[in-house]
């Protein structure tokens, strides 16, 4: 476990299948069956048609940075004294907000590929975050 003070979620009837993936090391995500539209996060309905009828994909794990940023004044003491955030468009299309690892802030480009990596905090929550591919 990562020795932080970060704050965790908490899983909810929508989010509970994501969190399982990720304590399984892989990444799941909603699709809507109507339209076909990614749901990130998740939720009951489609954000593009309002259907229910959203099924839990598992995804390549994969992506590249579409933006980042180091942040070194976190908003309080539950982050860590400085991280690299990132948007990271996946493979699949959507993007998702995570925070870079193993990497020296001064190496990440947009258009750098990653791959997802999952960081274990507590005994039901592990992180995904992503990782430089070489």
């Amino acid at each position: 476990m990562t020795p932080d003070r970060r704050l965790m979620p908490v899983p909810t009837p929508d989010s509970e299948e994501f969190w399982r993936g990720c304590l399984e090391g892989v990444l799941r995500m909603q699709r809507c069956r109507g339209c076909g539209a990614w749901n990130w996060f998740p939720r009951g309905l489609c954000v593009n048609c309002s259907s229910s009828q959203l099924e839990w994909i598992t995804l390549s794990g994969t992506g590249t940075v579409y933006s980042f940023s180091l942040v070194a004044r976190p908003p309080s003491g539950a982050f860590p004294g400085s991280y690299l955030l990132a948007l990271v468009e996946l493979a699949e299309g959507p993007r998702m907000m995570t925070h870079l690892i193993n990497v020296d802030p001064a190496e990440v480009r947009v258009g750098m590929p990653v791959a997802v990596e999952f960081e274990r905090h507590t005994n039901d929550i592990a992180l995904p975050v992503f990782a430089p591919t070489r």
